[in-house]
């Protein structure tokens, strides 16, 4: 069948067209070659779903970029493509598929894509979505992120734990890749850089760093869960260990230990507020292991950064941070006191060692950054301190 014409979608904004070149019916060689055309359009997320066209989100808009609609058959080819033949079985399951993808058109160019992959109900039937995320060529560097000069100066310590946190979609990720680069880019390298994620989304090849080298791991295609990568690390004598997500005793516990050990150690939690993750972290232990495991956090403790993102006024979005510094005196200040303290303790030491959600959010909207609902939000969300 000859190439479709592109199709016109909207006249005032020249962007959405569906792909000139699609086939009659999706096989596995037409998949890289459409994903390669969506991202030249400028896509930002792909979007596959049962009985629907697929979608292509350019500068926050949906845009068909098929001209036709995905039925069974299309679907079960992408998604042998993209995550393998247990697929489907997967999602009868019950289970939810998070991945990551990766295009090679040639040896010096890769694209990677952020994967989730979900059943849904589509006339009736199972079905499935699949949301793409397009990842950038190399991390943003922590400047470009505008964070924090404060932040960057406490960024690399020479052993102990850094915890960056937030809600979903808050930038975790993104903030922990630049940091990484950041290492990576210091004048004598950071010698040997172990990561464990889930999935790996960003990469460093491009990145100059002759004294430095990286290593990936990705969670659980290569180890079954964050606690193991942890203990394989201890075994390869690295300098630095990033840890996808700390959301269980035996991770966080995996992560003091190697904190202990002599290794700075990165990791991300769901949790909103410093003092709230300390909190939250120390709630992940039995009773009767509680304090210790509590005062062994605490003796590792570098550095916590907690990101919201919101809406900027004019378009886009901007990072704003709650974070604190824990240094020999902080540490030592609350070490001499009951753990169920520290949360109290913690939310006043905030202004002296860091900077507290509603001091970055009151400076963003009175600079004219964020809207006051946002401000608002971010304030009462932590209870005004």
């Amino acid at each position: 069948m000859a190439a479709r014409k592109p199709i016109s979608l909207s006249k005032g904004d020249g962007v959405g067209q569906t792909w000139p070149d699609e086939p009659t019916r999706f096989t596995d060689e037409h998949i890289d070659h459409f994903l390669l055309w969506c991202i030249r359009q400028g896509a930002s997320d792909i979007t596959w779903q049962t009985d629907r066209q697929v979608y292509n989100e350019i500068h926050g808009k949906l845009y068909p970029g098929t001209f036709r609609p995905m039925d069974a058959a299309d679907m079960a080819i992408v998604l042998t493509r993209i995550y393998g033949p247990e697929a489907q079985a997967r999602l009868a399951s019950g289970d939810d598929l998070d991945v990551s993808y990766e295009i090679r058109p040639d040896r010096y160019t890769r694209y990677r894509f952020r994967v989730n992959i979900t059943a849904i109900l589509s006339k009736g039937r199972d079905a499935a979505q699949i949301t793409m995320r397009v990842l950038p060529h190399e991390p943003p560097t922590l400047e470009q992120l505008n964070i924090e000069p404060e932040i960057i100066e406490n960024w690399a310590p020479r052993q102990g734990l850094v915890i960056v946190t937030g809600p979903t979609g808050s930038g975790k990720t993104t903030l922990l890749a630049a940091g990484c680069r950041h290492l990576l880019e210091k004048k004598h390298g950071c010698g040997k850089m172990l990561t464990y994620e889930a999935p790996i989304e960003f990469t460093y090849d491009t990145i100059s760093s002759p004294h430095s080298v990286v290593a990936q791991t990705e969670i659980p295609r290569h180890l079954p869960n964050f606690a193991a990568g942890v203990r394989n690390a201890l075994r390869r004598k690295p300098n630095i260990i990033l840890v996808g997500e700390a959301r269980d005793k035996e991770t966080i516990s995996a992560a003091i230990e190697a904190g202990q050990t002599g290794h700075a150690v990165y990791t991300t939690t769901h949790t909103t507020g410093v003092a709230a993750t300390i909190r939250r972290m120390i709630s992940s232990f039995e009773g009767d292991e509680r304090a210790e495991r509590a005062y062994a956090l605490m003796e590792t403790l570098r550095l916590i950064v907690t990101q919201a993102l919101v809406p900027k006024i004019g378009g886009g979005r901007v990072g704003v941070r709650e974070w604190m510094r824990f240094d020999d005196v902080v540490r030592e200040k609350l070490l001499d006191m009951d753990y169920n303290q520290w949360t109290v303790e913690i939310q006043r030491m905030i202004p002296n060692y860091g900077r507290t959600m509603n001091q970055s959010a009151t400076k963003l909207f009175e600079d004219g950054v964020i809207e006051r609902r946002w401000y608002l939000t971010l304030t009462q969300a932590t209870g005004g301190n």
